[in-house]
């Protein structure tokens, strides 16, 4: 099959940009032919390029019609659409907030797809997608990058925060004191506060006890960490044996962050660790969660939507990019009001300065 894979960036290593070099690394590898498409290039988009993914910044550039479009982020998936007349997509929500995971709506897309249940029910319950629609495909570790470690010892050492969005802040003082009151050493990963790792798979066995979530969390999983649900304010739990089947389906993310990020309920989360339980979970996730089954799910979804593809039908295909344009509008409207705005302020602010800098005067004697 040819694949394109759209995303709205391929840049900073983030999880739909790392989910695309993934896949795409994956399908090739089986013989597909991919191309990645995003107007927003970067790190991700080299990285893929050293891999021999093809990597183009508009669909319109791509030498050959694809068979399937694998979309990701609607106004790259609505693109891809309108560049290539009759060809068949799937659209994918990764995230429960962002406004670029909300789903398009256009005649050749056969099938939405969700990484978790809370994703399915954006689809189905609040943005109106027929459930007959939807499939959920849940998120996976590449299992022969993410190797498992030594086992854990009996009492932690060390930890880790590994999330892109992580920072110096009030809440990071919370894992902080956390991390004191039980004699860890802690670490921080990720963008925000400026450690990422161009390849986490290389230090996360380092870590007995790792504070993440979503792809985060399963990577950590996968190599043996014990694993607490957290993000920026809220708090999970401890993944364990006994919680797993009711984690995994979520994702381990947004819905299983049910209590404010607080000292009290984190040490009691901390205290559950257990090195043969973590073990075992760690299991669980390689044998669920591998890159090789994603694929091959993936794979048979191109081949059903191929099957049976959906009629297309010029006229509704342009009404559906009119009604798209319509919701599209207000967004751009109030992206440039605020971005008048700043500069509006931003001006005052420079005159300002400069009328203050203007009446000061050297005193005399």
């Amino acid at each position: 099959m040819k694949v394109l894979i759209t995303n709205s960036s391929l840049d900073l290593r983030t999880g739909t940009d790392l989910y695309v070099r993934d896949l795409a690394v994956a399908l090739i590898r089986r013989g597909h032919a991919v191309v990645a498409c995003s107007s927003r290039l970067g790190e991700v988009a080299d990285e893929l390029r050293k891999l021999a993914v093809p990597v183009i910044d508009e669909p319109a550039a791509c030498p050959v019609t694809p068979d399937i479009i694998h979309g990701h982020h609607h106004v790259d998936t609505m693109g891809a659409l309108c560049a290539f007349p009759g060809v068949p997509a799937v659209s994918v929500c990764h995230g429960w907030v962002p406004w670029e995971e909300m789903p398009p709506r256009h005649p050749r897309i056969a099938r939405y797809v969700a990484v978790d249940e809370t994703c399915r029910d954006r689809l189905v319950l609040e943005c109106g997608i027929d459930a007959r629609q939807v499939d959920v495909l849940l998120n996976f570790v590449d299992l022969d990058r993410f190797r498992p470690r030594d086992p854990l010892p009996e009492t932690p050492r060390r930890a880790l925060v590994f999330s892109n969005l992580a920072q110096k802040n009030e809440h990071l003082a919370v894992i902080v004191e956390a991390c004191r009151q039980m004699g860890l050493s802690l670490d921080l990963m990720g963008l925000a506060s400026g450690s990422a790792q161009a390849f986490p798979e290389r230090v996360l066995g380092r870590y007995d006890i790792v504070f993440a979530k979503a792809r985060s969390a399963i990577e950590a999983m996968a190599v043996g960490a014990a694993v607490v649900l957290t993000d920026q304010f809220m708090l999970g739990e401890m993944v364990t044996r006994a919680g797993f089947d009711r984690l995994r389906p979520l994702n381990f993310g947004i819905r299983t962050m049910t209590r404010q990020l607080s000292l009290a309920p984190l040490l009691e989360e901390m205290a559950r660790y257990d090195a043969a339980d973590a073990a075992t979970v760690s299991s669980r996730v390689r044998a669920d969660a591998g890159l090789d089954d994603a694929v091959a799910r993936w794979i048979a979804l191109y081949e059903s939507v191929l099957a049976q593809p959906p009629v297309s039908d010029p006229v509704e295909e342009l009404r559906a990019v009119s009604r798209y344009l319509r919701e599209l509008a207000p967004r751009l409207r109030d992206y440039y009001s605020q971005v008048a705005i700043s500069r509006d302020l931003t001006a005052q602010l420079a005159r300002l300065r400069q009328q203050g800098a203007g009446s000061t005067a050297p005193s005399g004697g």
